[in-house]
């Protein structure tokens, strides 16, 4: 199981995907709204998300885990 982590704070904008879609490495997850900034994090590897620990609107946190990927 890989964590997907927030990259900075901010608040999240949008949620991309949902549980069980399947992703490829680069794939945008979520976009967080910082400073006027809109920022992706993309999975770090191919898998299928198990998790999405956010909703839209959340605030979160620089290291805070914002999805998880079975790569099995």
């Amino acid at each position: 199981m890989i964590e997907i982590q927030a990259s900075m704070s901010g608040n999240v904008w949008k949620v991309e995907v949902k549980e069980n879609d399947v992703v490829k490495e680069g794939d945008v997850l979520v976009i967080l709204e910082s400073m006027k900034m809109e920022i992706p994090i993309e999975a770090t590897h191919d898998g299928v998300v198990a998790s999405i620990k956010v909703a839209e609107g959340d605030f979160v946190q620089e290291d805070d885990v914002i999805a998880t990927i079975n790569n099995s």
